[in-house]
C-alpha cells in the first residue's frame, strides 16, 4: 500500500481542479451576465438565442469537442490567428482543457442564474425603481443578495461538471500526462490499461469530491427555498 502511495502522480488532480477553478470562474460571469440579457428580451429571439446558450447541455460532449476542435485548430481561421499573432495554442494545451469545461458546463451556470432571477418578487425590484434606485443599483443591492442561495448553487455544479469533463476536454486538448491529463482521462487510461487498483482509486477521490459538492448545492437550495417562502 506504501509503494502504491508513493508511486502516485497527482498530476491529474492538480489539473483538473486548476481547470475547475478556472472554468467556474468565466462561468459565473459569463452566466450572470447572459442570464441578465435573456431575461430582458422579447419574442421569438428569446428562445432562440435561450436554445443556443443550453445546447452543450444535451449535446454529447465529444460532438461539442469536435466543433472546438475545428474552431480552433491551427488550420482554421481562429486558430491560426491565435498561434500567428498571438502565440497561443489552443489544441492540446491546458487553455484547450479551460475552454472545453468552460462550454460543457456553462448552461448549468446559465440557467441556475436565471432561474434565480426569475424566481425574485418583482415588487421588490419595483420598490428600488419608486425609491429612485438605478438599474445597475437595483442589481448589486437587490437582484444579485436576493438570487444569491441559487447562484452559489449552480456555481458549485458548474464546478463540479468542469471537474468530470471528459468527452470535449479528449477532443480538444488530448491526453498528455501533466499536460492536459485530468482525472476522468486518467481514469479512462487506466482502465484501458487493465490497472484495476489505480482504476478504483482515481474514481473514489471523484466520487468524494462529488459527494461534497453536491451536498454544498443542497444546502444553497435548502436556503434559496427558506428565502422564497418568506416573500
Amino acid at each position: 500500500m506504501r509503494e502504491f502511495f508513493e508511486s502516485l502522480d497527482w498530476s491529474p488532480l492538480i489539473i483538473s481542479l486548476k481547470t475547475g477553478v478556472a472554468a467556474t470562474i468565466f462561468c459565473f460571469f459569463l452566466g450572470i451576465f447572459t442570464a441578465r440579457k435573456v431575461m430582458k428580451m422579447r419574442g421569438k429571439a428569446k428562445v432562440v438565442i435561450d436554445g443556443i446558450l443550453t445546447l452543450p447541455m444535451v449535446l454529447p460532449p465529444t460532438a461539442a469537442g469536435f466543433f472546438l476542435l475545428l474552431l480552433f485548430s491551427k488550420r482554421r481561421p481562429l486558430g491560426m490567428l491565435l498561434y500567428e499573432t498571438f502565440d497561443i495554442k489552443i489544441v492540446q494545451s491546458w487553455i484547450g482543457c479551460v475552454i472545453a469545461a468552460s462550454v460543457i458546463s456553462f448552461p448549468l451556470m446559465y440557467r441556475n442564474a436565471k432561474a434565480a432571477f426569475e424566481s425574485i418578487d418583482a415588487d421588490l425590484v419595483y420598490a428600488g425603481r419608486t425609491l429612485g434606485m438605478s438599474d445597475i443599483k437595483i442589481f448589486w443591492k437587490i437582484v444579485l443578495p436576493t438570487s444569491g442561495p441559487g447562484i452559489a448553487a449552480g456555481t458549485i455544479l458548474t464546478f463540479a461538471r468542469a471537474l468530470g469533463e471528459y468527452g470535449a476536454t479528449s477532443m480538444l486538448a488530448g491526453n498528455i500526462p501533466g499536460k492536459t491529463e485530468t482525472i476522468s482521462q486518467k481514469i479512462a487510461m487506466v482502465l484501458q490499461n487493465g490497472d484495476y487498483a489505480m482504476t478504483g482509486f482515481w474514481t473514489g477521490i471523484i466520487l468524494i469530491i462529488a459527494l461534497f459538492l453536491i451536498l454544498l448545492t443542497n444546502i444553497f437550495s435548502s436556503k434559496n427555498k427558506k428565502y422564497r417562502k418568506r416573500w
